[in-house]
C-alpha cells in the first residue's frame, strides 16, 4: 500500500522514495540542530527563541514520526498516544537508531547559509545514534520533573495529547498509584500532588490520561540515560536547560547565546 505523504514535502522535506529538488542535501550531512526532550519540558520555548534566531525549524517530530513509521505501519493515522508509541516501538525493533535513524534518511534544500532546527529526539539510543553517526548534529536538551510535566499537559490543551480515557473511580489518588511504572516514577508525595489538581478544576480522568502519558514515555525511553550520554559530548555540541529552574525568557536567553 503506497501512502501519500506530500506534506512533508510541502514542508521542505522528501522522503528516500520521493524525487528532490536539484540541490536538496541529505539531512545527515547538514549542520542540524535537534531539541531533546520528552513531552511538557518546554520544547515550545525554545523553539520560540530558535525562529527568533532566524534558523528554519523544520516538520517536527510528530510529523515525521507519522511519515516514516506511523502510517507505513498501520496504513492509517493514528491518534491515540499508547497507539503511537506502541507503533513507534515496532519501528525501533529494525531501526534501533529511532527518530534520528529516520531523520538520516531524509533530504532538505537549505537556502545559502540557513540553518535547520528540528524537534525533537528522545532517549538515549537516538541521542546516541545522532551524536555518533552525524558529527555535524548539535543539541539542546531540556528536562523537568515528571510531575511538572503531568501540570504541563493538563495547561496547554493540545488535542494531539489524545488518550484513550478510562472510568475513574472515586479514588483518584489509588488509580494513579495503581498505573504501571507508577511507583518508579513518582513519589507517594507527588501522587497525592497529581490527585489535588481536582481541585484546580482538572477533571480525574484528565489527570489519569495525562499521568498516563508521562509514564507512556518513561517507559519507551529514558530521559535520564539521554542527557547522562549527551553531558559527555564537548559543549559546542549540547547545551543543557533545566526549564523548572529557568524562567521562558532565561531559556530564549541562553538558545540565543549558544547558537
Amino acid at each position: 500500500m503506497t501512502l501519500p505523504f506530500s506534506s512533508l514535502a510541502l514542508s521542505g522535506l522528501w522522503l528516500p522514495h520521493q524525487t528532490p529538488p536539484v540541490g536538496a542535501e541529505p539531512l545527515s550531512a547538514l549542520p542540524l540542530t535537534l531539541l531533546v526532550g520528552v513531552t511538557g519540558v518546554g520544547k515550545s520555548t525554545a523553539l520560540s527563541a530558535l525562529s527568533a534566531t532566524g534558523l528554519r525549524v523544520l516538520p517536527d517530530r510528530r510529523e515525521v514520526t507519522d511519515a516514516v513509521m506511523i502510517e507505513p505501519l498501520a496504513g492509517r493515522a493514528v491518534t491515540d498516544r499508547q497507539e503511537r508509541f506502541a507503533l513507534t516501538a515496532r519501528y525501533r525493533q529494525t531501526h534501533p537508531g529511532g527518530m534520528a535513524q529516520a531523520l538520516g534518511t531524509l533530504r532538505a534544500l537549505p537556502e545559502k547559509g540557513e540553518r535547520l532546527v528540528f524537534d525533537g529526539l528522545r532517549g538515549l539510543d537516538e541521542v546516541r545514534y545522532a551524536a555518533e553517526a552525524f558529527a555535524a548534529w548539535r543539541f539542546i536538551h531540556l528536562h523537568a520533573p515528571d510531575a511538572l510535566r503531568v501540570r504541563r499537559l493538563l495547561g496547554r490543551g493540545d488535542a494531539f495529547d489524545a488518550l484513550k480515557q478510562d472510568a475513574v473511580s472515586h479514588d483518584l489518588s489509588s488509580e494513579l498509584a495503581a498505573l504501571s511504572g507508577a511507583a518508579q516514577v513518582f513519589t507517594p508525595a507527588e501522587l497525592s500532588e497529581l490527585a489535588a489538581l481536582q481541585s484546580q478544576g482538572h477533571a480525574p480522568a484528565d489527570i489519569l490520561a495525562k499521568t498516563k502519558i508521562v509514564l507512556s514515555e518513561r517507559q519507551n525511553y529514558d530521559p535520564a540515560a539521554a542527557r547522562a550520554f549527551l553531558l559527555t559530548l564537548p559543549p559546542e555540541r549540547m547545551l543543557d536547560l533545566d526549564t523548572a529552574a529557568l524562567a521562558p525568557s532565561e531559556v530564549a536567553r541562553r538558545v540565543e547565546h549558544w547558537l
